[in-house]
């Protein structure tokens, strides 16, 4: 069961304090708080845990600071959504909305390789109107004789360039929780000009305890790819995880299955899976198709590949595009084969722009057809 608090609750008032009195007492259960931060205002959450079956909604929804209850299924708990219940589907973070209801784009360098290629990139983004990139500072490679990133060396010249160049938010995997830690001295180091979103990639999907480090993270959301070769709901149980230990800003990404029935992709697309994941859970959603397609290959129409899997996602409604770009694809240290011309940037986004317009034609679509069979 979920209490959801009036909002901007007085954690200090009496009221509140009547309430977590009353619901320590009650047998068998555990109770653990969530806070929601809008722009505008902060919603507590307060989870049930426990046998909770005997418990009345609505004298649970009439206790002091209350506004509603909700009885949730055993199912993705925390994100899941569950019957009747009116949670939102968002957040916010460092001015920017992360939403089942809008598109982001990162793109970004899939590793940092040195500054003049990450103020390349940011200028770009600016120019272009972004706000948001990817850059990979720590990478987890299949081979220990590939580059494993830079580390905490860059982090200092990403974080002051980003901030220099408008960047509010950098998407950056963490493989161990001193990365975390990491990343929080050097944002502390250099005046926070920007916010990060730790990204949580695939080999990790299923580490459980970097999945609770980052759960009990307070400052950063958290982006969490689709494990390789495991069941999404596998996957929607790690994400689980991290809102079990506090943190439910969480965005899921869909970044293909590992499989040779994808060939000549890198990865078997499961874009498909975009309104399969927002009908199932209130986390918004994500789609890599840099690390889906893995090259530069088109078809007889000369469009990419990648740009056909990007507007695929994109026209099932997706909120989020990670995507590789680089100055230099021939020299990048990871993954060059599959990154994105600078030049192409201004047409790669235009491109999404268009697949977003075709979904937001469907949407209303779909509610005239609605509307018309409900008159009739």
């Amino acid at each position: 069961m979920i209490l959801i608090l009036t909002p901007d609750v007085d954690t200090s008032s009496d009221e509140y304090k009547t309430l977590m009195g009353y619901l320590h007492e009650l047998p068998s259960i555990q109770t653990r708080i969530h806070e929601v931060k809008g722009l505008k205002q902060v919603l507590t959450e307060v989870y049930l845990v426990g046998e909770t079956s005997s418990l009345s909604l609505e004298e649970m929804s009439a206790l002091p600071c209350v506004e509603r209850a909700i009885r949730i299924s055993d199912e993705y708990r925390i994100l899941g959504r569950h019957k009747d219940e009116l949670r939102a589907s968002h957040f916010d973070y460092n001015g920017v909305h992360f939403g089942q209801d809008n598109l982001n784009v990162f793109a970004g360098l899939c590793a940092v390789d040195n500054p003049k290629n990450v103020e390349a990139m940011m200028k770009a983004l600016q120019e272009n109107g972004q706000t948001c990139t990817r850059m990979g500072a720590y990478k987890p490679r299949s081979s220990p004789y590939s580059f494993q990133g830079h580390g905490k060396e860059c982090l200092p010249y990403v974080f002051e360039l980003a901030g220099k160049y408008g960047i509010k938010v950098v998407a950056m995997e963490v493989t161990h929780e001193t990365h975390i830690e990491e990343i929080h001295q050097v944002l502390e180091q250099t005046g926070h000009p920007t916010g990060v979103m730790l990204q949580i990639g695939t080999r990790n999907t299923q580490n459980f305890e970097l999945l609770k480090s980052a759960g009990r993270e307070k400052e950063f959301p958290v982006l969490l790819k689709r494990g390789f070769g495991i069941t999404l709901e596998e996957s929607l149980n790690a994400a689980e995880y991290l809102a079990s230990e506090g943190n439910a800003r969480v965005i899921f990404a869909l970044r293909g299955m590992k499989t040779n029935m994808g060939d000549p992709h890198r990865n078997f697309v499961d874009f498909a899976q975009v309104p399969v994941v927002k009908r199932l859970t209130r986390m918004p959603v994500c789609i890599d198709p840099s690390h889906s397609v893995g090259t530069r290959d088109s078809g007889p129409d000369n469009i990419l590949d990648v740009m056909h899997v990007t507007a695929q996602g994109v026209i099932a409604g997706a909120n989020m595009v990670l995507v590789d770009f680089h100055p230099d694809p021939g020299k990048a240290l990871v993954d060059g084969p599959q990154a994105l011309l600078m030049k192409e940037l201004p047409y790669f986004l235009e491109d999404i722009q268009i697949a977003r317009e075709a979904y937001e034609k469907r949407l209303k679509h779909t509610e005239k057809f609605l509307a018309s069979v409900t008159v009739n």
